[in-house]
């Protein structure tokens, strides 16, 4: 058996450094090449049209507090999706969502609560804003570390697999199961349209959750939540959620100016601070169609930054390990080399997503900022509700192993850089042409980016064995696979089977295998 081979795919921004005498490349057809002795096999991906009825499925999907065991908590509920208004002096304040609990902001509580009275999430509610960027969850071999997925701790691949996950989730919707889940859908003749027009999917098929005479799910029920998921991760990859407007994009694009202090503390960020080693400021490439990728202000890792133990979390629990609380990462690391990394998250609307950090810890970006730069020098206090905690010591690390001392800690920064710090980071707040007051940017402006294309679905071929091809896709959508006994593929595909995909996992079967001892396969969308 010949090693497995793998080619970049056109999925994947090309984040290689460019300037003008090296413009980004074309990128050809992607392909993943796996041979299996004389059975070779193409993995592909393909544009995905955006379809405004999915969008508008996952809008609704994602505001239903139906959809939570008490009917009073939808996903919206954690990661708000409508500006907030402020009252400052006599008037009413708009000002951008940062896609975190909007009670969390005004309050400062550290987790959000939950369906159940008395039930909250464990850790801090992290943006859903930019979401969509990170990449699956995998291991980099070159950097030796774990990058992408969703969640603190990663343990969601994608966008779609974190979607379902607070549905179900006891401390948060508590939904008991996936049938219980479609039950609530049935109540809704939009869900029973959209499904049908969406995924051609007949939510009355399903048998009634409540009269049914067993537990066993019956069939419909899993591929009706995975196209739910599916469609609230539609919607989080609409423009809404991405919007590319911040005071920093229209400077970067040469709209606006910064002010002195702000570009003082942005060289702070990129150079004496080190925010930027993992919250990277750099371009994040270019999408397919050559547009220029803004930062994201994350490298998508994971890191111990040794924050304190939030004993204000409801029950005081035990500190939650990141990754190293994960039992595979824990069963793969037995040295606990993973323990108390938690996912960096992007800065972007970091100045309206308060509180900070994985458990909440910091009531402030200021006290963020002064608890990186000084959390080894500073000096000790008992806990965070010491009335010394941040002025004369903090607490030591909720989670000892790993803490990272190379990048923070110590940094040397003054107050007043400090202070420039953070007006460089309240520069990366969404909607800064109706909050910024700026006659370069006046109010209606789009973003110098709005055609920057958010990473879609990818289509993925595997074959675990000859003439069984299992394909990962957008479910709704249609797709013809096509197979080739000729290496180079050329003009000699011929259709092996067409159909409107339903579910992940399903195989396709090649019964002819044996007619030829080669074999490609290659996957393609169909409009509709």
């Amino acid at each position: 058996m010949k090693t497995q081979t793998a080619l970049k795919s056109n999925f994947d921004y090309d984040t290689e450094p460019h300037n003008r005498t090296n413009p980004p490349r074309r990128q050809t057809f992607p392909i993943f090449a796996t041979y299996l002795a004389l059975s070779s096999l193409f993995l592909g991906t393909c544009l995905n049209a955006h379809a405004d009825a999915e969008r508008e499925l996952g809008e609704l999907l994602y505001r239903d507090k139906n959809l939570s065991i008490n009917r009073n908590q939808s996903c919206a509920s954690c990661h708000g999706d409508q500006p907030s208004t402020r009252q400052i002096g006599g008037g009413t304040f708009s000002e951008a969502t940062g896609f975190v609990d909007p009670e969390n902001v005004v309050s400062n509580t550290p987790v959000s609560r939950g369906s159940v009275l008395g039930k909250t999430g464990g850790l801090n509610a992290p943006s859903a804003a930019y979401a969509a960027f990170s990449p699956i969850f995998h291991w980099n071999s070159d950097e030796e570390l774990y990058v992408g997925g969703q969640f603190w701790n990663g343990r969601a691949k994608d966008l779609q697999s974190q979607a379902g996950g607070p549905f179900l989730n006891p401390g948060e919707m508590a939904i008991p199961n996936r049938w219980a889940f479609v039950e609530r859908l049935q109540e809704n003749p939009q869900y029973q349209r959209l499904f049908n027009e969406v995924f051609g999917i007949d939510l009355e098929q399903i048998p009634n959750y409540q009269s049914a005479a067993s537990n066993a799910e019956p069939a419909g029920v899993a591929a009706v939540y995975d196209a739910a998921a599916q469609a609230v991760s539609e919607y989080e990859r609409s423009p809404r959620f991405n919007k590319f407007n911040s005071k920093f994009d229209f400077w970067l694009a040469g709209k606006t100016q910064l002010s002195s202090n702000e570009l003082h503390g942005m060289n702070l960020f990129n150079n004496k601070a080190g925010c930027a080693a993992c919250h990277t400021s750099e371009s994040s490439g270019f999408d397919r169609q050559g547009h220029p990728v803004p930062p994201m202000f994350t490298d998508f890792t994971y890191d111990n930054i040794g924050l304190p133990r939030n004993t204000l979390i409801p029950g005081n629990p035990e500190p939650d390990l990141g990754l190293g609380g994960r039992a595979d990462i824990a069963n793969a690391w037995p040295d606990g080399e993973q323990k108390g990394k938690h996912k960096v998250p992007t800065l972007r609307n970091i100045a309206v997503t308060a509180p900070y950090g994985h458990n909440g810890v910091f009531k402030t970006l200021e006290e963020v900022v002064h608890f990186y730069n000084t959390r080894d020098v500073l000096g000790e206090v008992e806990s965070v509700t010491d009335t010394n905690f941040g002025i004369s010591g903090w607490p030591v690390p909720e989670v000892m192993e790993n803490v990272n001392h190379d990048e923070l800690g110590n940094l040397g920064l003054t107050a007043e850089e400090e202070s420039a710090v953070v007006a460089f980071m309240k520069t990366l707040t969404d909607d800064y042409s109706e909050t910024g007051a700026d006659d370069q940017v006046p109010s209606g402006t789009a973003s110098p980016f709005a055609l920057v294309e958010v990473p879609q679905i990818p289509t993925v071929l595997e074959m675990k064995v000859p003439g069984r091809v299992q394909m990962t896709a957008r479910l709704g959508k249609y797709y013809q696979l096509e197979y080739s006994t000729n290496l180079s593929g050329g003009d000699n595909w011929q259709v092996l089977e067409m159909r409107r995909f339903s579910t992940n996992g399903v195989p396709f079967l090649d019964n002819d295998t044996a007619q030829s001892p080669i074999r490609l396969y290659r996957a393609a969308q169909l409009p509709q």
